[in-house]
């Protein structure tokens, strides 16, 4: 388990550092006005990472399943739930 917890986290970092390497253009509105839920999903995650937490898995999980939700119940678009996978899931 703690294999999966330092690959995902590895990943998201890594995925980060490209980012801001490339100068992608910021898309950082696609954050705004989140349902509560999915940024509280959003919020424990960075936390965990934050603290190395031994359940970063799960909190990833979390966060998947919030994207989706939040998706097929139309309070993101498809541009947002993309953005989101990518930047938090490494997707």
């Amino acid at each position: 388990q703690v294999n999966v917890i330092l690959i995902i986290k590895c990943n998201i970092m890594k995925k980060e550092k490209l980012d801001n390497e490339d100068n992608m253009m910021d898309k950082s509105y696609l954050e705004q006005h989140l349902p509560h839920y999915l940024q509280k999903d959003i919020d424990a995650l960075k936390k965990g990472m934050n603290e190395n937490s031994m359940h970063l898995d799960c909190l990833v999980d979390e966060v998947d399943g919030s994207i989706n939700s939040a998706y097929w119940d139309q309070t993101i678009t498809e541009e947002q739930a993309n953005y989101l996978r990518k930047k938090y899931l490494g997707l």
